[in-house]
């Protein structure tokens, strides 16, 4: 019940700040730029991270143990699968985006227009949701004549593997090879969008100008770190290095945590965002007051 009742509670928080964020963005005319489009982009894919693993879990928690068939195993590993991978595109899209901010800014509004912005999401939601398929694909054709029992938190990708009985070597091999697009291309891209960004902030003269150029990419650094961190943490580093316990925590980390986490870096740590929470109450304060007066 400790468990069922922390993670109720984290689930709420974090559907509501990430649909906080989404509203202030769509609302708020100040939030109207390619960097909180992203954001807000950030912030759907959490929201169908989390659902995709949380309610079945806690259905699990309450009933201490539960059953799901097959199709639905596979339907929640492509969602979640889909949409951990189009993070990783977004994520490169973002400090693509601070680095035109940064290094180009007088540009910056021709290169980053609303339908340039709209095309790269919607070029990452398509790369990532269909590429991801040919893997499902490929699980979904193995034989599964052994244990039932899936000894994690949900149906993840190692976990299912591991129960195949037929040949699993081809199914590794596509990993591998879908590792270079969805691991290795957008790792290059912010690697090299952050070393011109350094080399931009290290040329500004004044200390206050570097502050603030480096403050717009302190957020975009922080997530990008916790989220690489687990993703390497569970697919890179080998299986049998890791304890069941531990692979939970870590799944547990960037399935459960890291949704809850994104909101609350980019809304404390920006006063843009803040500024848009407080106008927002005092309009609606301002409202209530009225409508009581």
């Amino acid at each position: 019940m400790f468990l069922f009742s922390l993670l109720l509670v984290v689930y709420c928080g974090t559907i509501c700040g990430n649909l906080l964020i989404i509203t202030l963005v769509s609302t708020s005319k100040n939030l109207h730029t390619p960097m909180y489009f992203f954001i807000s982009e950030l912030s759907i894919s959490d929201i169908f991270v989390i659902s995709e693993v949380v309610p079945n879990l806690l259905y699990i928690l309450l009933n201490n143990g539960g059953t799901i068939t097959f199709i639905d195993c596979i339907i929640q590993m492509y969602f979640f699968c889909a949409s951990e991978a189009f993070e990783c595109f977004l994520l490169a899209v973002m400090s693509y985006d601070r680095y035109v901010a940064i290094c180009n800014p007088l540009r910056y509004s021709t290169i980053m227009t609303r339908g340039y912005c709209i095309i790269l999401s919607i070029t990452s939601w398509l790369i990532g949701f269909s590429l991801i398929l040919i893997h499902i694909l490929k699980t979904a054709k193995l034989h599964f004549c052994g244990s039932n029992i899936i000894n994690h938190l949900f149906c993840d990708l190692v976990p299912l593997i591991d129960l195949a009985c037929s040949d699993t070597s081809m199914i590794h091999l596509v990993v591998y090879i879908m590792g270079i697009p969805f691991v290795i291309i957008p790792i290059a891209i912010i690697v090299v969008s952050y070393t011109y960004i350094i080399l931009a902030v290290l040329r500004i003269s004044s200390t206050t100008g570097r502050q603030k150029a480096f403050s717009t990419c302190s957020s975009h650094l922080i997530v990008v770190s916790i989220f690489y961190w687990t993703i390497f943490s569970i697919y890179v580093i080998p299986s049998k290095g890791l304890t069941n316990t531990s692979s939970k925590i870590l799944s547990l980390l960037y399935s459960v945590f890291t949704p809850l986490i994104n909101p609350m870096i980019y809304s404390l740590r920006n006063k843009d965002i803040i500024k848009a929470v407080q106008r927002t109450f005092q309009k609606h304060l301002h409202i209530m007051c009225q409508s009581g007066s």
